[in-house]
Formats: structure tokens, sequence, C-alpha cells
């Protein structure tokens, strides 16, 4: 689509930089909402819009914000910036080529919840990313958009990076504050829940990048005009990231909604080589399998739609696979990944993860039986709902839906 509203560096040349960003309508938002909108009213037209967390959960923005108590301070928003979901590179995107849009949805999560301080926590692998991102605040104080006493008025902001070690639980919202804090990156037990018990044990809100930049059009725009892009129910437009067995991978701004074959075939170009598709993974690593079939490509992506195929939008990260792949490799592989970035903490995915691989490179070996599908069928099954967080949960999915819709994959590796 033309006229971008989160991807406007492809239309904006060098809109990294700060003088072009302000050229083009940068931080009037910030400065609509700081001299002439109360906090509270900036909260309300973030939750009029109707935006929905970008991050995987899909939750509504600005109800999350509203759970922050006004009767506990200092209260903090933390960015998540821990972009590590495989298939999944559309915040990468966004913080190397529109980071002050980026910024300013921060600096206005910040105000809505008067929070005076403010963090963006990056994986460990974008250390060059948070370089760029000091350099951005660095600028942003020297125009005095950032420090004291903002437009003159009473409210006062600041901003940190705090980079991460390369670990995927840190994209779980408990495990990244306690990797701020200096502890060891866990899931903590909730509740109590980040609203009221966050950093440092204090109010906190957590969004995801791609969530953060949709607010500067919000309120420079207001509410009505965003939803005039996506559903009733999923307003908005959203990144795609495709990827996988496709000729033209890459992120795709849409408006939520669109379908499965649009992306694939309009935006992506097809299949290489004209072959058919064969699943669909719309969550990246931790998504259920989608069986492809004409009901599922003209399934509207959008949060509702996508659940009545049994699979969550997540964070929208596509991947095609086409009729040239085993899912039981596939499965093989996912599996491996989460056995490898569990924290071990709790012991349905610690040992779960371990022998869910163990399994599945059994049968990718050719040395599995028909009973070790069941089995590993079993462990999976037995996970669900028993871990401490979503990463445990995850490494199910494409293992129980593999089976589930492609068990005569499994069943050819075996050897009789």
């Amino acid at each position: 689509m033309s006229g971008y509203v989160l991807l406007r560096h492809r239309d904006i040349p060098d809109l990294h930089k700060l003088d072009v960003y302000l050229a083009n309508g940068g931080f009037a938002a910030f400065k609509k909402a700081v001299t002439a909108m109360k906090p509270e009213e900036v909260l309300k037209e973030v939750m009029d819009s109707g935006l929905r967390g970008r991050g995987g959960a899909g939750f509504p923005t600005g109800v999350k914000w509203s759970f922050l108590p006004n009767k506990i301070w200092p209260h903090y928003v933390v960015a998540n910036a821990d972009e590590s979901e495989p298939g999944t590179f559309k915040d990468r995107e966004l913080l190397e080529s529109n980071p002050f849009q980026f910024l300013e949805g921060l600096m206005l999560s910040c105000y809505a919840v008067q929070a005076n301080v403010g963090y963006v926590y990056l994986r460990g692998e974008f250390w060059r990313i948070a370089g760029q991102i000091d350099g951005c605040i660095a600028d942003l104080e020297a125009a005095g958009l950032l420090g004291e006493k903002l437009y003159g008025s009473d409210y006062s902001l600041r901003l940190y990076t705090h980079l991460g070690a390369g670990a995927y639980i840190c994209g779980e919202e408990t495990a990244l504050l306690e990797s701020i804090e200096g502890n060891l990156g866990q899931p903590r037990l909730r509740p109590p829940f980040p609203a009221t018990a966050g950093l440092y044990g204090k109010p906190t809100v957590i969004n995801n990048v791609e969530t953060l930049a949709n607010v500067p059009p919000i309120i420079e725009r207001g509410a009505a005009w965003y939803r005039t892009f996506g559903t009733e129910k999923s307003p908005g437009v959203k990144i795609f990231s495709l990827s996988g067995n496709i000729n033209k991978p890459g992120n795709y701004e849409l408006p939520l909604g669109t379908t499965f074959r649009e992306l694939i075939y309009t935006h992506g170009g097809g299949i290489p080589g004209g072959r058919g598709v064969k699943a669909i993974m719309a969550a990246g690593a931790s998504s259920t399998l989608i069986l492809a079939n004409d009901q599922s490509l003209d399934t509207p992506m959008d949060y509702e739609s996508t659940q009545q195929l049994g699979a969550p939008l997540g964070s929208a990260s596509v991947i095609v696979i086409d009729d040239s792949v085993n899912i039981a490799w596939l499965v093989r592989k996912t599996v491996n990944f989460f056995k490898h970035e569990s924290c071990g903490k709790c012991t349905p995915c610690r040992e779960g993860t371990f022998w869910m691989d163990n399994i599945a490179r059994r049968l990718i070996s050719g040395q599995g039986s028909l009973k070790d599908i069941d089995l590993l069928y079993n462990v999976a099954s037995q996970m669900q709902g028993k871990c401490l967080c979503a990463l445990g949960e995850f490494s199910t999915m494409a293992v129980a839906s593999g089976i589930e819709k492609f068990r005569k994959d499994f069943e050819a590796l075996v050897k009789t």
C-alpha cells in the first residue's frame, strides 16, 4: 500500500534523521499531547482507536495503560525491542529506519501514564541498533524534546536503552524486567502483574516497538481516522513479516483483515517454482500450523479470524511452507530452538523441550518408530498449560498441530 503509516521511511528518504522527521510532522503529536491534552485524554484516544498490542498477544493497548494504579509512584514504561522470534523482523526495520516515530510513541505512552522515565530494552544482537537509538535520544535532548519541563510544562521525561545478552526468554515481559534490574533473565511468578508491580516493584507498562509506533499518528489524526483501517475488532494497519518458501520475502504493511492469499500471492509473489502451499505459520516459530487450503488462504489475517483456524495471529510473522517440506523436519527445527532457549526455571519446559527434541531427532534420523510419534505428541500434550511462561506453551504448538494435521509426514520417516 502507498501512504505508509508505520513504514514511512519507504516514502520519505532519511526519515531516520531528526531534522527530516521534524520536517515531516514529527513530534507534532507529542507537543499536542503535552501542551493541549491531559494524560487521561491521550489514554482515552488510544483506547478509542482500538489499537491492540503488536507483540503477539493482541491485548488492547489503552486498556493495558489504564491498569496502572495512580496511588503507587513512580510509573515506568518499557519498550520491548527484544525481537527474537524466528521469522519476525518488523521491529528491526522500524528501529533502523523510522526510529523517531517509535520513540515519539514511547514518549506519548510515558506521558499518558505519567511516567518520567522510559526504557528501550533491545535484544543482545542489536548492539549496533542500540548505539543508533542512543544517538537518537541524544539528538532529542539537544533539541529540547527530551528533558526537564518540556514545552514549558511541568512534565519531564528521560529515556534510556538497555541491551540484553541474546536470550529469547527476555522477550517475555517479566524476564525482560528481571534483566533490566540486573538479575538472571527468567520469568516471574504472576500475580503480581507488571501493571502493579513491574520494574523495581513499581507500576509498569510494557509495549512492543510496533505497537508504540502506531501511537503518534493516532494522537495526531484521531481514533476515528485510525479505525478507517482494518476491521471493527482489529483496527489499524499491521506489519506482516513474510518469509519461508516465498518469492518476495520481506515486511509488508497492510490493513488487518487482509487475507493470507493476498499477502502470499499479490505481495509475496507466490511460491518459488510454482509449487503449492502446504502449511502456514502465522506467528513465527511459536505458531500452530495452519493446513493450507482455499478456506485458510482466504481467511482474513486479524486477531479474531485466525483463531477460527485454531491459530493465533501473534506477531504476524508469516512463514510459508511449500509441498516440498516434510513437516517432521520443520517440527525438529522448532523444538531444537525452544530447547536451546528454555531458561530451565520450570520443569515442564526444561524437561519437555529436551525430550521433544530427542524424539524428533530420532524420527528425522530414521531411527524412530510409530510409537515415537505418539510419544512425541504425548510429551507436547503433557506440557500444555503447565509451564511458568508462554515459551513452554509455544514449543508445543508446531509439534501437536504438526502431528494432528500432517501425521503421514512423520510416518514416512519410520523404517518398517
